[in-house]
């Protein structure tokens, strides 16, 4: 047991880069997962450059009460981008990724330049 734990302590580190993080920091401001382009762009200001990778469908639902409505059209295609920001040669690179107008994801990306 006692030669398995350090290799169980290595694999578990191992593990923790390639989790994506829930939050980026500019400067003393906090952008989180689930908040809107227009709030990142409050608290980063504008990214370094903006991919379109893709789209999906997302459903149109509007709930009132106890009852869900579909409109009119039930669905609709939602953009996915992704928004570099560049801090400099002595930070990451942060990727974040938007789905529609909500920030879903947000990972780093080697040293800047």
């Amino acid at each position: 047991m006692k030669r398995l734990m350090p290799w169980l302590g290595l694999a578990l580190l191992a593990t923790q880069g390639a989790l994506a993080e829930d939050s980026i920091r500019c400067g003393s401001r906090l952008a989180s997962t689930g908040d809107t382009k227009y709030k990142v762009i409050q608290v980063c200001g504008q990214p370094h450059a903006v991919s379109v990778v893709g789209s999906m469908f997302e459903s149109r639902l509007w709930y009132t009460g106890n009852r869900y409505y579909y409109l009119d059209p039930p669905y609709q295609y939602v953009p996915i981008e992704v928004w570099t920001y560049n801090f400099g040669p002595n930070k990451l690179m942060r990727l974040l990724r938007f789905e529609g107008d909500e920030l879903r994801e947000i990972r780093s990306d080697g040293y800047g330049y």
